[in-house]
């Protein structure tokens, strides 16, 4: 059985399975972590070329996220040493920033997550590097259509499977894999929380939708089947194929009336090609 937590500012929340539901003021706090977030992702546009390194983004993306007041949320998480996760071609989530040199026709997803006066904007996008395929950037583009078309489910008296069944039905159409090992999560002042969001399954199955949830959309689309695996070092997750894969992340908020989408781009750079 779904429990739900109503919660006050002055709060210690817990991940204790229970899916919070913020008040009216909290979606400020977001607003605010959501648009930083999505401000660092604009700046990468210009800056991601071939010949750059992953480093170098990694160090950008955390010098934008001190610069903006924040602190980057990965930096010591679970023992993470870096401010953003480049996931790479066949590489599905959480790449790990390195002297790896971006090269054309490269596809690269980028995700950050700045926490800012305690609140977590969390997002991520596609780039292209240089002079990608057409099979590349069709996989992009799909991509994103996964992601608006899951945020479309998401209003109050919705289930949580109405999104995951969207996004499968449109990426299977396509003829492309949906990851199901990663997921969406709830976030706020929590930066993993519940609840999970699979972007697979099936219409009215899973937690209703209330108003203010906030959790992250942000599926994984793989060129080939939808199997991965996670190698040695313990956070790289790749495709089993060697597929390769994209994502598109928004953290947003359900309202009265449908959803708030907190990390939209100021820029309208939400999509490639910038």
């Amino acid at each position: 059985m779904t429990q739900y937590q109503t919660v006050e500012s002055t709060d210690v929340l817990l991940r204790d399975g229970t899916i919070k539901l913020h008040a009216p003021e909290h979606f400020e706090g977001m607003r605010k972590a959501g648009r930083l977030a999505a401000e660092i992702l604009d700046e990468m546009a210009p800056f991601v070329q071939p010949g750059v390194t992953t480093g170098q983004i990694d160090d950008l993306v955390r010098k934008l996220t001190l610069d903006g007041g924040a602190v980057p949320a990965t930096l010591g998480y679970r023992g993470y040493a870096h401010s953003c996760c480049v996931s790479i071609n066949h590489v599905v989530c959480h790449g790990i920033p390195s002297d790896k040199v971006l090269k054309d026709g490269d596809i690269v997803n980028i995700d950050v997550t700045p926490l800012l006066d305690g609140w977590h904007g969390d997002s991520s996008r596609m780039y292209l590097v240089g002079d990608v395929p057409l099979k590349a950037r069709r996989l992009v583009d799909v991509t994103y259509e996964c992601l608006m078309i899951g945020i479309e489910q998401a209003k109050p008296g919705a289930k949580l499977g109405d999104i995951g069944a969207a996004i499968q039905k449109h990426a299977e159409a396509n003829r492309y894999g949906v990851v199901r090992e990663f997921c969406g999560h709830g976030l706020g002042r929590l930066f993993h929380d519940a609840p999970e969001v699979v972007h697979a399954g099936h219409r009215g199955s899973g937690p209703e939708l209330k108003p203010g949830m906030f959790f992250t959309i942000e599926p994984m689309i793989n060129l080939g089947k939808p199997g991965v695996k996670l190698l040695e070092d313990g956070w790289t997750a790749v495709t089993r194929d060697r597929s390769l894969s994209a994502q598109f992340e928004h953290s947003i908020g359900i309202t009265e009336t449908g959803c708030e989408i907190f990390t939209a781009s100021p820029k309208g750079l939400d999509k490639p090609p910038y």
